[in-house]
């Protein structure tokens, strides 16, 4: 009775957090006046997008800005991860740190670096001369800003795929006459697709659901996105919904195909050790090759790392933009300001704050509760919570809130959420629903089938064998995701630009006004703290994992 009644409130949680907005996102989208009751003149709106000059600039930018994402983080992310998969380098464990830090840096706070570094009388000519203004603010310059984000999904793929399968038997096809070219070319590089193919699809989904970068470099290089769209249809009057409905849904129906993509090249294939764990790795030497190497990881890691992080920080301790780089110009009032009692600084962290801990509690409680469902109980209809729980990976941030918006902003509803923080509680829980249920659902793969089963012989119930044998082998895989969709649920921008009650601020929404506003020291002083913070707990995660995969 109990597992039924655990089935019951995870599916319900589920059809809450997900399918119902997706259902009010396509009713919205085929009734255009579905939001004041109506049902009449259906697909009604679809006529004007397509009349939309702007709807063929929007879908054409996106494949375009994503594809040259996914290309670039492929050419970046492919040979450095190999690097470090397949050879000895020095301090293998500083390079996967370094290529960490851009992964946790917002995608918006990365952009606005780079417009304080490249522009005209930005640092870089304030201290060389030259300036990078037309090639900031162009497509290229767009895919750039956001390949050197994203490109750490495609390294990490690789790298840790490689460190996995181990190079055994490429080794046995060079003793059987093969090259090294030839044993990378058939053997290693097929047991490396489904890897490769997983980032760049990651990389693809990731720069199509990206709002900040194209709006703050976008307008200026004549580049819209269907996230701005969405975005500018919600926030413009008249406030136009089936607009944004029927964007919302071509937007979902691009990353869908490229699931559909990658599923059809890659198939069912992958490639996993016989013990369930990753194998040493004993990576072969580099020789004279080692310096280059290190040349080359040192070189990105300067691009994706020091220079907006060097913007950032020169940013937050200069007193005026226009006082240049020296040491007359340096102050700290811009940390001082954030936590003045009369500020909206720190309003805006204890709301991110609040909000990232009771996302980290839900989706952890309900991610465990969907993978022991799936993958232990077996339960019926195990399939539909399968696919509900890991649905939001395909979902950008923008479609979520449209539909959050639909679904609580209608009339019938005795008690509705909306214009309230939990409506952005709500939008965070689906956005990170699958860390949890990726993360458990790999830790009870490594447990085996056995334990639990062997704890009901012995008389313990379902929620018992849960309790005690299921949560403390999960635990530090849990607790690492936890800790992930704390991290990112504290810097989320899109749906706290969408949702965020009036007069209310969380931390990503802080920076983005501060910018707005004129205030750009005191926004960077608050994106340091906030990438520092991220960067701390995403260590302590992985750390975590990494005891969980030696236990």
């Amino acid at each position: 009775m109990k597992q039924k009644f655990l089935s019951g409130v995870t599916l319900a949680a589920l059809t809450l957090l997900v399918a119902l907005p997706l259902l009010f996102i396509l009713l919205q989208a085929i009734f255009p006046h579905f939001s004041a009751g109506s049902l009449h003149d259906a697909f009604g709106g679809v006529s004007p997008l397509l009349a939309d000059p702007q709807l063929m600039s929007m879908l054409g930018g996106t494949l375009w800005i994503a594809g040259g994402v996914a290309l670039a983080s492929v050419l970046i992310g492919l040979p450095l991860g190999i690097l470090r998969g397949m050879f000895s380098l020095p301090l293998p464990r500083l390079w996967d740190l370094l290529f960490l830090i851009p992964f946790l840096t917002p995608p918006y706070i990365s952009a606005l670096s780079w417009m304080l570094a490249l522009q005209r009388q930005g640092y870089l000519q304030q201290l060389t001369g030259w300036q990078l203004n037309d090639l900031l603010f162009s497509r290229s310059g767009i895919v750039l800003v956001m390949t050197f984000n994203i490109f750490p999904v495609v390294y990490f793929a690789v790298s840790r795929s490689l460190l996995a399968s181990g190079q055994r038997l490429a080794m046995v096809a060079r003793v059987h006459g093969a090259s090294a070219w030839r044993a990378f070319w058939h053997v290693t590089l097929p047991m490396l697709s489904p890897a490769l193919a997983a980032g760049m699809l990651l990389a693809f989904t990731l720069a199509i659901e990206e709002f900040g970068v194209p709006a703050a470099l976008g307008s200026r290089a004549g580049v819209v996105m269907l996230t701005v769209g969405i975005e500018k249809k919600l926030a413009d009057w008249p406030v136009d919904l089936t607009g944004a409905a029927l964007l919302s849904l071509l937007l979902m129906a691009v990353a869908l195909f490229a699931w559909w993509l990658q599923t059809r090249l890659v198939g069912e294939k992958e490639v996993t050790s016989v013990t369930g764990k990753p194998g040493e790795n004993r990576g072969t030497s580099l020789g004279w090759m080692t310096l280059p190497a290190l040349l080359a990881m040192a070189a990105v890691g300067g691009l994706a790392v020091g220079v907006p992080a060097a913007s950032m920080m020169l940013t937050s301790l200069m007193g005026t933009l226009s006082g240049g780089v020296s040491l007359e110009n340096v102050t700290l009032r811009h940390f001082a300001a954030l936590f003045d009692q009369q500020g909206d600084a720190l309003s805006a962290l204890g709301v991110s704050l609040s909000l990232a801990l009771g996302s980290a509690l839900i989706v952890g409680a309900l991610g465990l509760l969907a993978a022991w469902l799936v993958m232990v109980q077996k339960i019926k209809g195990r399939r539909v919570v399968d696919a509900l729980s890991l649905m939001p990976a395909a979902l950008p941030g923008v479609v979520v809130g449209v539909g959050l918006i639909l679904l609580w902003n209608q009339p019938f509803w005795p008690r509705s959420p909306y214009n309230t923080l939990w409506m952005l509680l709500l939008s965070y829980c689906c956005l990170l629903l699958p860390w949890p249920v990726r993360y458990v659902g790999s830790a009870l793969r490594q447990i085996g089938p056995n334990l639990e089963p062997a704890a009901r012989v012995h008389g313990a119930s379902p929620l018992q064998a849960l309790r005690l044998i299921v949560l403390p082998l999960v635990f530090p895989a849990l607790l690492a995701a936890m800790l992930m969709v704390f991290a990112v649920a504290s810097r989320e921008l899109v749906t706290s630009l969408l949702l965020s009650p009036a007069g209310t601020q969380t931390v990503a929404v802080f920076i983005w006004r501060q910018f707005e506003q004129g205030s750009v020291g005191q926004g960077m002083a608050m994106a340091s703290l906030t990438l520092l913070t991220g960067l701390v707990l995403m260590l302590k995660a992985l750390a975590l994992m990494q005891r969980s995969t030696r236990g």
